[in-house]
């Protein structure tokens, strides 16, 4: 007679992770129930119920949601190409236009492709060699297939090398992330990024033979509460268990026997997908890498626009500067230089392709000064630069210099805030649809924190300075000099 002595493994697990469920569920209707008979019945009833309940088509779910076929891929692809063209008419020599054209033409060929790529990822010590050998032996479509190991995740320097390993995992098909216990926080927030890319993804119990039964149940059960399904368990290189042989001379052998690979619920669950979704795998994997292309060129376009749109912003803020200097009004009527930054608003609208009639720049202008007045941001820059002036009391009685300081700042605050409003919209928008206030209030107060450091201001405030008064007076300013400098 053969005994093999082992530790319970998945089977098992399952059968009493639902036992202890039910128990608990039903603790007080049952009354004179043996507790092993009971737990006998429900392993068996509990293990039919989770092979049910995590049969092939749950894993499945992610993908049905997921609207998309050749002609909308197409049509992304297209829109991406779109941006590239735009780039390309704007600045014709870019260096990166070669490299995004072939991109384009590489994302035309992928909507035809066989193979589905599958990564296998996870932290360090999780098992992804292992399991990627032991598939590639069970799978039945493995020839459909490529599995792929990523770097470890969660190593040291994780802000840049988990990004890295994030971004590769983007470019597959289907995502195989493994760990060997309940989720940690990173492992967590690595799922929820790969399910808000919309990456179709599995999540792997592995080694876990390792557990005992009851324990290996509750990882199970918490990770599929945390993660809605999607969840399976193997064990790509079992323990090792001892067998031990009676034989009839009433001696006993012993030796260590290696058990089979216990992976088939996951090998049923790729089998499925690769049949049933293969296409769309690709497709959704197509329209995601359209999509990273698009913001790429979008990237390297408005970095050309910006470039462009710098300049025109310095100079109406000295000439903004120089009205509010030579005819000094109240601090709180700064913005009434709308005409500057109307003509402002229509040039940057050139840059970005948002056509604007002069009326309409008016009203753009006329918006963002009421903005900046509700928000308060023209009464803290003012006492902002008024602070810094103080500093020399030459300057500070200077006619007008206040409000020229603080008319150049709030005039460049305003085109900064247009040309990040401009980069959040797409290529061309019909200016006609008029502005979204709450974005254009929110990039208001992005931009203005991002100018208010003290550094900042004394600098702005020195060039000001420079600007606006004679040379002769100039000379007197010690103290600014050192203040600022």
């Amino acid at each position: 007679m053969v005994v093999k002595l082992q530790r319970p493994i998945l089977v098992g697990g399952l059968g009493l992770s639902f036992s202890l469920w039910m128990l608990d569920s039903w603790h007080d209707s049952i009354v004179q129930v043996g507790e092993f008979g009971l737990l006998s019945a429900l392993a068996v009833g509990g293990g039919l119920w989770l092979f049910q309940k995590n049969r092939p088509k749950d894993s499945l779910k992610q993908l049905d949601g997921m609207v998309v076929d050749r002609t909308t891929v197409e049509s992304a692809i297209s829109i991406a190409e779109t941006v590239i063209n735009q780039l390309a008419q704007e600045a014709e020599n870019h260096t990166a236009l070669e490299t995004l054209r072939e991109q384009v033409a590489q994302l035309l060929l992928e909507l035809d492709r066989q193979e589905i790529k599958v990564a296998v990822t996870g932290g360090k010590s999780v098992g992804k060699s292992t399991l990627i050998k032991v598939l590639k032996e069970n799978v039945e479509t493995r020839n459909l297939v490529s599995l792929e190991e990523t770097a470890p995740l969660f190593r040291e320097a994780a802000d840049n090398s988990d990004a890295a390993v994030l971004a590769e995992v983007a470019k597959s098909d289907f995502v195989l992330f493994l760990t060997n216990g309940d989720l940690t926080d990173s492992e967590f927030q690595a799922l929820q990024q790969l399910k808000a890319a919309n990456q179709p993804t599995i999540l792997v119990l592995n080694k876990q033979d390792q557990y005992l039964a009851d324990e290996s149940a509750s990882v199970l059960l918490s990770l599929k509460q945390r993660m809605q399904g999607n969840v399976v368990a193997t064990a790509a290189s079992p323990i090792p268990i001892k067998v031990r042989k009676h034989e009839t001379d009433g001696s006993v052998q012993e030796w260590m026997e290696q058990p089979a690979p216990n992976i088939q619920q996951l090998t049923q669950q790729l089998d499925e997908v690769l049949v049933q979704q293969g296409q769309r795998l690709v497709w959704v994997t197509t329209m995601r890498k359209a999509g990273l292309l698009k913001a790429e060129a979008k990237n390297w376009l408005n970095g050309t626009r910006r470039d462009r749109a710098t300049p025109i912003i310095e100079q109406y803020q000295w000439i903004a500067a120089a009205a509010a200097f030579a005819n000094p009004v109240p601090a709180l009527d700064i913005l009434a230089t709308a005409a500057i930054n109307a003509q402002m608003v229509m040039d940057l609208g050139n840059i970005y392709q948002q056509k604007f009639s002069l009326e309409q720049a008016q009203t753009v202008a006329g918006t963002m000064g009421s903005l900046m007045l509700k928000l308060g941001l023209v009464e803290l820059s003012t006492k902002a630069i008024s602070t810094v002036l103080k500093s020399n009391a030459v300057t500070f009685v200077a006619g007008g210099v206040v409000q020229g300081v603080s008319a150049a700042y709030l005039t460049r605050v305003a085109g900064l805030s247009l040309v990040e409003y401009f980069q959040q919209q797409e290529i061309a928008i019909d200016s006609r649809t008029g502005l979204n206030l709450e974005n254009l209030r929110q990039t208001l107060q992005k931009v203005f924190g991002q100018n208010q450091q003290i550094g900042f201001l004394q600098g702005f405030v020195k060039q000001s300075v420079k600007r606006l008064l004679p040379e002769v007076q100039q000379v007197e300013l010690v103290g600014v000099e050192k203040f600022v400098g």
